[in-house]
């Protein structure tokens, strides 16, 4: 899916579903995988129903929150859901139901509240639920009903009332008797003790039940108040005065059973107007075959075949005699009594009277033996026949002889430890036979020789332990053969001989421990299900397989293989599955896996589930590759698989996978790559997973939020951190925002831009920029001598221009050096600088060990650069010292209007008095006295007041850089 599409795909999702704006996940529910509109929120263990159902979309459609600890549902619980049509809230703790809880829920049709502890259902309870069709109110404490509870289900097909405390049937009546629709009503296991209803039932009620009740009386206010119900079940109440039912009419009833209840079935027919084809015999203590008989006699010589139901009669023997009189019976149900023996059946049921019989039911008896009987005609219509839950040891030859045309036959669930090779003899039309659950340890070449249209044999959980050659080769028409739960230790090259249809084989639990391709040979071409869950079957090596066991089960679609004893198969070697080459299904879980071949899955191309579920044995993480040929696989199930880092050369070519769980692994992060090359995934299980909060699952945070996948229970991972308190999904992550890469790119861009600017800098303005350097050197070392005690070594410091050194040389120089006292002592470059080191530092020692500064000022001097750095930096130790040392002597005149070019000259020429050299020899014995006179004054005096006139005029001493 391209980027653009899934941008797309995302904004049609959030309009479709506007509340599911942030992340794709649901605090208690999950969102069933082939059922997006089904979620299940079982087992919370929550007691507040809006914990449960306020994030889910308001396009729900089935919602089973049962097994909870819901208390109470307030009005409007599920207001935001109007299109839920199966709410289930059972196995709850409920009590109340407030008025209006199911309001707006008028797209409900199946409410499920059984098994809370509800006690009264008040007016209002169900508001809304006009069009609810099922109402499961069982195993409460209901004991109180309104008259108009049930009035807004217009609707209702279905109430379930059973297992509660309700003792007025009246009460129950009132509050049923406008559901137009009604037609089932069950009301057993209650108190109810008499049926005296003020009205009468709906009359659309046509199946009550009233079993488990306390009634002993039919009374009514008339003869029809049972309306329209056709199924009426009385069982174990305290009917025993068969009066009660005279006054009623019961010629409607189409089944009534009052089993359990003492009361004499024959005087019951005779008094009221109750068909007796209608009456369930179950329970009636019909006992013996005198009693029977006249049941019989009573039913009439009607050739029209009907069901007669004996159970729970405390039988202990038949005779054909007592069917005698019996109209054609169709089903017999002789369950639940004590026959030891049905003895010959043809001869019990008397074949020549019942010949139509077509189904005989004897379970839950105490059945030893089936023998054989020819002497009478055969049951020509009977096709199914069950003995179920007895105690069968022995199955004789030709024990159905009589059933020629069985087709079901049901013996499982009874002791048969000896099948006799002829036993099903006969049997050509048979298609289904169960055995499981028997003591069988053989079976013979013969034993199912007969059975030429058998499609369905069950030997689940026997004994059996060899499969003899030639067993099944008569069962040319069988599909289903389930072996799973014996002893079976290997298998024969002929086992399966003969089973030209089967298509699914079950092999589960028993103790094979290897396989060959040769075991499945007869059966290769057409197996689609193999189960070999739960046997012995291991590797101890890569290299141990000699050839691959399901080599050419090129149609088997399933295969399940989890649960290898006693400690699965602990090696997976290359080739195990090679040609199963349309399998859909794989069950690997349960297995201790420490090794797997990264090839094992090459055939696997149809493959769509696999599950590796509880495989962890230390293998840590699946070899590179392993999924590469799985473009196909839809579901992923590696639930505690061990797994510690998930990487896209294992997950990388799975594009169609949909559901992938992870849950119970060591994963700290899912993997962003990962995530990126799964586009059709829309259901992640992460639970149990030690998920760390920290800057590396940032991207996943954003993720949740933003994606379009599922993620189990998003809002209960925790953090696996000293964050005790966080969760995966909000997690602070403004910590994560101090990017070190922003500091960096802060710290590198003023340096970068004057990279930059370099060249350009180094061409226009390069002894500008060199000049400020020197100043920052000058102010640097002037800083160090600060504060140390002051002496000069010079009493002036000539600065000039070399164009006027011949001037210094000849006339300032001698004049103040050796003419006259006082002498001074100058400081001039060609003479004092220290050689070796930078022109810049010898100026400012110069400047600073000189008690003055002596500016010889000319045309050449105003033009250089480095006369301009020393007269700036004489101007800057005034402004840093206090000291005024600056004496500007004019060598030549210079018109203001050139000194506006260098303004900061003419700065200094307007605050200072300068001393002007004249060509006139008079005029030069004045210069000399003054100069003489500014060297010896000590500028300690008027320092203030130079100062303060330098501020008056609205200037600052300027340390920058004097401009050509």
């Amino acid at each position: 899916m391209s980027q653009m599409n899934f941008v797309h795909l995302f904004l049609v999702f959030v309009l479709i579903n506007p509340q599911r704006v942030t992340a794709y996940g649901f605090r208690n529910c999950i969102q069933a995988m082939k059922n997006p509109l089904y979620f299940k929120c079982m087992q919370r263990f929550l007691n507040n129903i809006s914990s449960i159902v306020d994030d889910l979309p308001n396009n729900a459609q089935v919602i089973n929150a049962s097994h909870n600890a819901i208390k109470v549902l307030p009005y409007g619980s599920f207001r935001h859901l109007p299109q839920l049509e199966i709410l289930q809230l059972s196995y709850n703790k409920m009590e109340k139901i407030e008025g209006g809880a199911f309001e707006n829920l008028r797209a409900l049709r199946k409410l499920n509240l059984s098994c809370n502890y509800l006690t009264n259902l008040s007016n209002g309870t169900f508001l809304g639920l006009a069009n609810l069709t099922l109402l499961l109110l069982h195993n409460n404490h209901l004991n109180v009903i309104h008259q108009k509870a049930f009035s807004p289900l217009r609707s209702l097909l279905d109430l379930q009332l059973q297992f509660n405390i309700l003792s007025s049937f009246n009460v129950v009546i009132q509050s049923v008797q406008k559901l137009n629709g009604l037609k089932y009503l069950n009301l057993c296991n209650n108190n109810l003790s008499f049926l005296q209803p003020g009205v009468g039932f709906p009359p659309s009620l046509y199946n009550l039940k009233l079993c488990n009740n306390s009634l002993r009386k039919m009374e009514g206010p008339g003869p029809r108040f049972l309306g329209n119900v056709t199924v009426l079940d009385l069982s174990y109440n305290k009917f025993s005065d068969v009066s009660s039912f005279a006054n009623v009419s019961l010629q409607r009833l189409q089944r009534l059973k009052l089993m359990g209840n003492k009361i004499d079935v024959l005087q019951l027919l005779d008094t009221s107007n109750l068909k007796p084809r209608s009456l369930d015999y179950s329970g009636l203590q019909l006992n013996n075959v005198s009693q029977l008989t006249k049941v019989c006699q009573r039913l009439g010589k009607s050739s029209r075949p009907f069901s007669l139901h004996l159970q729970s009669n405390n039988l202990k023997y038949v005779s054909g005699q007592a069917f005698l009189a019996c109209p054609p019976i169709q089903l017999l149900d002789l369950s639940r009594n004590r026959l030891r023996s049905v003895g010959c059946v043809r001869e019990m049921l008397n074949a020549t009277a019942q010949s139509r019989l077509n189904k005989l039911v004897v379970e839950h008896n105490l059945l030893k033996h089936l023998r054989v009987c020819f002497n009478t005609a055969p049951f020509e219509e009977l096709t199914a026949i069950s003995f179920r839950f007895n105690r069968i040891l022995s199955i004789s030859s030709s024990a159905f002889h009589y059933a020629p045309n069985l087709t079901t036959l049901h013996l499982n669930i009874n002791s048969i430890a000896f099948l006799h090779p002829k036993a099903l003899k006969g049997l050509r039309q048979l298609r289904e036979l169960r055995l499981d659950n028997n003591l069988l340890t053989d079976i013979y070449n013969d034993s199912f020789s007969d059975l030429s249209n058998l499609q369905t044999l069950n030997l689940r959980n026997n004994h059996v332990s060899v499969l003899f050659p030639g067993t099944f080769k008569s069962l040319g028409e069988l599909s289903i053969l389930d072996l799973g739960g014996n002893n079976i230790h290997r298998l024969a090259n002929m086992s399966f001989e003969g089973l030209r249809s089967l298509s699914k084989l079950y092999l589960d639990n028993n103790n094979i421990q290897y396989i060959i391709p040769s075991f499945f040979h007869p059966i290769e071409r057409t197996l689609q299900v193999l189960d070999l869950m739960g046997n012995k079957i291991y590797f101890i090596s890569k290299h141990e397989l000699k050839q691959p066991p399901f080599l050419n089960l090129g149609r088997v679609y399933d295969l399940k293989l989890q649960s290898q004893q006693p400690h699965g198969l602990k090696v997976i070697p290359s080739k195990f599955l090679k040609g199963l080459t349309s399998l859909r299904n794989l069950y690997l879980s349960e297995n201790k896996i420490l090794s797997i071949a990264p090839d094992v899955f090459d055939d696997l191309r149809q493959l769509e589930y696999l599950t590796l579920a509880d495989t962890s044995n230390g293998m840590g993480d699946f070899p590179p590759g392993i999924f590469k040929n799985l473009k196909n696989l839809t579901t992923l199930d590696l639930e505690n698989a061990g797994l510690r880092t998930l990487t896209l050369e294992v997950f990388g070519n799975l594009s169609n996978l949909r559901s992938l769980l992870l849950g119970k692994n060591e994963l700290h992060t899912f993997n962003s790559s990962v995530a990126n090359a799964l586009p059709s995934l829309n259901y992640l299980d992460l639970r149990k997973c030690p998920l760390a909060c920290t800057c590396d699952n940032m991207w996943f945070q954003n993720w949740l939020i933003n994606s379009l996948v599922q993620v189990v229970y998003l809002y209960n991972y925790s953090c696996n951190s000293g964050q005790h308190s966080s969760y995966v999904y909000s997690f602070d992550t403004h910590v994560c925002f101090q990017d070190i890469g922003l500091y960096l790119f802060s710290a590198t861009l003023p340096f970068l831009l004057l990279w930059m600017l370099l060249p350009f800098l180094y061409d226009r303005s390069y002894w500008h920029i060199k000049y400020h350097i020197y100043i920052l050197r000058a102010w640097v070392n002037d800083h160090w001598r600060r504060g140390k005690d002051e002496h000069y070594k010079f009493d002036a410091f000539v600065s000039y221009n070399s164009a006027d050194e011949s001037w210094v040389l000849e006339q300032l120089v001698p004049s103040l050096e050796k003419a006259g006292a006082p002498t001074f002592r100058l400081c001039l470059h060609h003479r004092d600088f220290q050689p070796g080191r930078y022109v810049i530092d010898n100026i400012v020692d110069s400047i600073h060990n000189s008690r003055h500064t002596i500016c010889i000022i000319s045309r050449r001097y105003l033009q250089s650069e480095w006369c301009s750095m020393e007269i700036q930096l004489a101007s800057y130790r005034l402004f840093d010292e206090l000291k005024d040392v600056l004496i500007p002597v004019i060598l030549e005149a210079i018109p203001e209007r050139e000194l506006s070019v260098y303004h900061r000259m003419r700065k200094v020429m307007l605050k200072k008095t300068y001393i002007a050299w004249s060509p006139d020899p008079e005029a030069q014995r004045l210069f000399w006295a003054k100069l003489r006179t500014a060297l010896k004054t000590s500028n300690s005096e008027d320092k203030e007041e130079k100062l303060t006139d330098w501020f008056d005029q609205g200037d600052t001493p300027d340390t920058s850089l004097l401009q050509a």
